[in-house]
C-alpha cells in the first residue's frame, strides 16, 4: 500500500510499504480522508521523539475492513472516525477498536476533520471547564481547529458571551463568522478587553499570554491549559494568588487520556458526534491536500496560513 513516510532526513515522501494487520483489540481501516493537526507539526519539529521511518497522521475516517482478536467481526464494514497514535496518512491504518468511533451519518471528509480536535473541544468546555449557562468564555487560537469548535460547544452549553483571540488580524472575521461575539488579535490582547473578566479561559498559547490570562479571570474562574503554541518555557503560577480569587488552573491532555482511559475519550467523542450529526456544531474544512502535499499542509498549519481544519484526501 502507499503511505506518507517521514524519513531520517525529516522529509515526507509517498512510499510503498507493507499493509498493517490488526492485533488484539484493534481494527484495520481503509482510509478515506486524514486530518491535519498540531501533533503533526510537533512530530516534524522533533518535539516528540519518534523512530524513523515513521508514518504520521493521527486522525482518519474510513471503513473497517478487518478486526483483530477480541473485536466483534460485525464491525467490518462500519464507517468510523479513527483516533490513532500514528499511521493515518496511509491507505490502511490500524487503530484501537475503542477509538474507532461509529459515525454512519457523518460524511467521510467531515469525519476526518472531526479528529482529535472535536472531542478535545467538547471536553475542554464540558468536562474540564464545566461551562454553565450565562457564563463568559475567552478562547485563544479561536480561528484554529479546536478554537472554532470550542466556541460552538460553549454556545451549546449556554455561555452568555464568547470572545476569541486569533493569531493575526486577518483571522478575526473568520472567528466572528463561526459565532464569536467578539474577536481580537493577539496584539490587542488584553488591552482591547477594557478590563473585562471571564469565567472560563482556554489557553493553548503559553508564556506571557498565560500570565496575562490570570489577570482576566473572574472570581472562581477557570483557566484550562492544553498546549504551548508560543513557547515551551514553563510559567510559574502562585497557588496562593489563585486561592485568594477562588480561581483554578486546569490542564487537559487528550493523548494521555487516550492511553489511560480511552473509553472516557470515546464517550466524549460519541457525544460530540451527536452534536455534529444533528447540525448543532459545524466543522469547517478550509483546505484539502493530496498525500504528496503533506509537507505543505503541515507547514501551512504551522505558519498560520490555514484556519479551521485541513484534511488529506487518501482514498
Amino acid at each position: 500500500m502507499q503511505a506518507v513516510v517521514l524519513g531520517a532526513d525529516d522529509r515526507f515522501r509517498v512510499t510503498e510499504i507493507a499493509e498493517p494487520t490488526p492485533g488484539h483489540g484493534e481494527v484495520a481501516i481503509r482510509v478515506a480522508y486524514a486530518g491535519v493537526q498540531w501533533g503533526d507539526v510537533l512530530i516534524r519539529d522533533g518535539h516528540f521523539p519518534t523512530p524513523r521511518p515513521f508514518v504520521p497522521g493521527f486522525e482518519a475516517s474510513g471503513e473497517i475492513i478487518a478486526v483483530g482478536e477480541g473485536v466483534d467481526p460485525a464491525r467490518v464494514g462500519e464507517q468510523v472516525i479513527a483516533l490513532t497514535g500514528s499511521g493515518a496518512f496511509a491507505e490502511v491504518a490500524v487503530v484501537s477498536s475503542v477509538l474507532a468511533i461509529a459515525a454512519p451519518t457523518v460524511d467521510p471528509r467531515t469525519a476526518a476533520a472531526f479528529g482529535w480536535v472535536t472531542p478535545t473541544a467538547y471536553d475542554l468546555i464540558n468536562t474540564v471547564a464545566g461551562v454553565r449557562p450565562g457564563q463568559s468564555v475567552l478562547i485563544h487560537a479561536a480561528a484554529g481547529g479546536v478554537g472554532t469548535l470550542a466556541g460552538q460547544f460553549a454556545r451549546a452549553a449556554g455561555a452568555g458571551r464568547v470572545v476569541g483571540v486569533v493569531g493575526d488580524p486577518g483571522q478575526a472575521d473568520h472567528a466572528r463568522k463561526v459565532g464569536y461575539d467578539q474577536a481580537l488579535s493577539r496584539e490587542e490582547f488584553p488591552q482591547a478587553l477594557d478590563g473585562e473578566h471571564f469565567d472560563v479561559i482556554l489557553d493553548p498559547i503559553g508564556g506571557q499570554t498565560r500570565l496575562a490570562n490570570l489577570g482576566r479571570l473572574a472570581p472562581h474562574g477557570r483557566i484550562v491549559v492544553y498546549g504551548n503554541i508560543a513557547t515551551f518555557e514553563p510559567v510559574s503560577v502562585s497557588a496562593n494568588d489563585l486561592l485568594m480569587q477562588g480561581a483554578s488552573m486546569l490542564t487537559y491532555n487528550s493523548n494521555l487520556l487516550s492511553r489511560t482511559d480511552p473509553e472516557r475519550l470515546a464517550d466524549s467523542a460519541r457525544r460530540a458526534v451527536e452534536l455534529v450529526a444533528n447540525g448543532k456544531v459545524g466543522i469547517e474544512i478550509t483546505a484539502e491536500y493530496e498525500p504528496a502535499d503533506v509537507e505543505k499542509a503541515i507547514a501551512d498549519l504551522a505558519g498560520g496560513a490555514t484556519h479551521g481544519k485541513s484534511v488529506i484526501r487518501i482514498g
